[in-house]
Protein backbone atom coordinates (compact mmCIF):
# COMPACT_ATOMS: atom_id res chain seq x y z
CA UNK A 1 0.00 0.00 0.00
CA UNK A 2 1.11 3.46 -1.08
CA UNK A 3 -0.23 6.57 0.98
CA UNK A 4 -0.07 10.13 -0.31
CA UNK A 5 -1.99 13.34 0.99
CA UNK A 6 -4.76 14.91 -0.43
CA UNK A 7 -3.00 18.00 -0.96
CA UNK A 8 0.07 16.38 -3.00
CA UNK A 9 -2.75 14.14 -5.32
CA UNK A 10 -4.65 16.97 -6.27
CA UNK A 11 -0.91 19.06 -7.24
CA UNK A 12 0.29 16.38 -8.99
CA UNK A 13 -2.90 15.81 -11.13
CA UNK A 14 -2.92 19.53 -11.96
CA UNK A 15 0.72 19.87 -12.64
CA UNK A 16 0.10 16.39 -15.04
CA UNK A 17 -2.85 18.31 -16.63
CA UNK A 18 -1.29 21.16 -17.20
CA UNK A 19 1.83 19.82 -18.92
CA UNK A 20 -0.39 18.20 -21.21
CA UNK A 21 1.09 16.68 -23.72
CA UNK A 22 4.21 16.95 -22.18
CA UNK A 23 4.67 13.68 -19.55
CA UNK A 24 5.98 15.00 -16.03
CA UNK A 25 8.30 13.12 -13.66
CA UNK A 26 8.40 14.39 -9.85
CA UNK A 27 10.51 12.56 -7.41
CA UNK A 28 8.56 12.14 -4.30
CA UNK A 29 9.87 11.98 -0.47
CA UNK A 30 7.66 11.08 2.48
CA UNK A 31 6.66 12.20 6.05
CA UNK A 32 6.60 9.02 8.69
CA UNK A 33 2.71 9.04 9.94
CA UNK A 34 3.53 9.77 13.40
CA UNK A 35 4.81 13.22 12.82
CA UNK A 36 1.64 14.77 11.41
CA UNK A 37 -0.15 16.79 13.77
CA UNK A 38 -3.09 14.53 15.08
CA UNK A 39 -3.77 10.41 14.50
CA UNK A 40 -3.91 9.99 10.17
CA UNK A 41 -4.64 6.19 11.31
CA UNK A 42 -1.34 4.42 10.50
CA UNK A 43 1.77 3.43 12.43
CA UNK A 44 3.42 5.85 13.36
CA UNK A 45 6.73 4.74 10.93
CA UNK A 46 4.01 4.29 7.98
CA UNK A 47 5.96 6.30 5.50
CA UNK A 48 3.20 8.83 3.57
CA UNK A 49 3.85 10.84 0.44
CA UNK A 50 3.91 14.68 1.19
CA UNK A 51 6.18 16.46 -0.95
CA UNK A 52 7.80 16.41 -4.21
CA UNK A 53 11.36 18.28 -5.74
CA UNK A 54 10.83 20.40 -8.91
CA UNK A 55 11.79 18.43 -12.18
CA UNK A 56 14.23 21.49 -12.93
CA UNK A 57 15.66 22.27 -9.69
CA UNK A 58 19.61 21.23 -9.95
CA UNK A 59 19.24 20.83 -13.94
CA UNK A 60 22.35 23.02 -15.15
CA UNK A 61 24.62 21.15 -12.68
CA UNK A 62 22.95 17.81 -13.79
CA UNK A 63 23.46 19.02 -17.15
CA UNK A 64 27.04 19.98 -17.22
CA UNK A 65 28.29 17.75 -13.83
CA UNK A 66 26.02 14.67 -13.93
CA UNK A 67 24.81 15.26 -9.88
CA UNK A 68 21.33 15.19 -9.35
CA UNK A 69 21.12 18.17 -6.57
CA UNK A 70 17.32 18.46 -7.18
CA UNK A 71 16.70 15.59 -4.28
CA UNK A 72 18.52 15.56 -1.15
CA UNK A 73 20.58 12.41 -0.27
CA UNK A 74 18.47 9.58 0.77
CA UNK A 75 15.09 11.36 -0.35
CA UNK A 76 13.56 10.50 -3.50
CA UNK A 77 12.39 6.29 -3.00
CA UNK A 78 8.75 7.13 -4.66
CA UNK A 79 8.48 9.01 -8.30
CA UNK A 80 5.05 10.39 -9.93
CA UNK A 81 4.86 10.12 -13.75
CA UNK A 82 1.92 11.30 -16.07
CA UNK A 83 1.37 9.53 -18.93
CA UNK A 84 -0.86 12.01 -21.27
CA UNK A 85 -1.02 9.17 -24.11
CA UNK A 86 -1.34 6.37 -21.99
CA UNK A 87 -0.53 3.83 -21.13
CA UNK A 88 -1.94 3.55 -17.23
CA UNK A 89 0.73 1.58 -16.08
CA UNK A 90 5.18 2.27 -15.91
CA UNK A 91 6.97 2.10 -18.68
CA UNK A 92 10.39 1.69 -20.04
CA UNK A 93 10.38 5.33 -20.89
CA UNK A 94 10.25 5.68 -16.85
CA UNK A 95 12.79 6.58 -14.02
CA UNK A 96 11.65 4.21 -11.76
CA UNK A 97 11.84 4.22 -8.12
CA UNK A 98 10.81 1.65 -5.32
CA UNK A 99 7.24 3.07 -5.70
CA UNK A 100 6.00 4.50 -8.79
CA UNK A 101 2.50 6.55 -9.15
CA UNK A 102 1.26 6.63 -12.87
CA UNK A 103 -1.66 8.65 -13.76
CA UNK A 104 -3.70 9.34 -17.05
CA UNK A 105 -6.16 11.32 -18.29
CA UNK A 106 -8.51 12.57 -17.17
CA UNK A 107 -6.53 13.26 -14.68
CA UNK A 108 -8.69 12.15 -11.66
CA UNK A 109 -8.45 9.78 -8.52
CA UNK A 110 -9.66 6.63 -10.65
CA UNK A 111 -7.09 7.39 -13.25
CA UNK A 112 -3.96 6.86 -10.92
CA UNK A 113 -2.53 4.23 -9.70
CA UNK A 114 0.67 2.83 -7.69
CA UNK A 115 3.24 0.38 -8.74
CA UNK A 116 6.19 -1.21 -7.41
CA UNK A 117 10.06 -0.87 -9.48
CA UNK A 118 8.54 -4.63 -10.98
CA UNK A 119 5.35 -3.10 -12.63
CA UNK A 120 3.02 -4.86 -9.71
CA UNK A 121 0.16 -2.90 -8.75
CA UNK A 122 0.21 -1.82 -5.12
CA UNK A 123 -2.95 -0.16 -3.14
CA UNK A 124 -3.12 3.76 -3.49
CA UNK A 125 -4.47 5.14 0.15
CA UNK A 126 -5.01 9.09 -0.31
CA UNK A 127 -4.55 10.30 3.33
CA UNK A 128 -7.17 13.29 4.01
CA UNK A 129 -4.26 15.11 6.60
CA UNK A 130 -1.66 18.42 6.17
CA UNK A 131 1.86 17.07 6.43
CA UNK A 132 3.52 18.77 9.30
CA UNK A 133 5.20 22.78 8.73
CA UNK A 134 8.61 22.75 7.57
CA UNK A 135 11.42 25.53 8.03
CA UNK A 136 14.36 26.26 5.95
CA UNK A 137 15.54 28.39 9.18
CA UNK A 138 17.33 26.65 11.97
CA UNK A 139 15.82 26.20 14.79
Amino acid sequence: MVHITRGLLDVLLDMAEESEPERVSVVLAATPAGDFDGDVGLEPETPVLTTFYLPEAGSSVNAVFGVNLGTPAGSGRARFVSHPQGPPRPTREDDFAAAVIVAVPPWDDESVKAFDRSGREFGLDVVDAHPPNESLASE
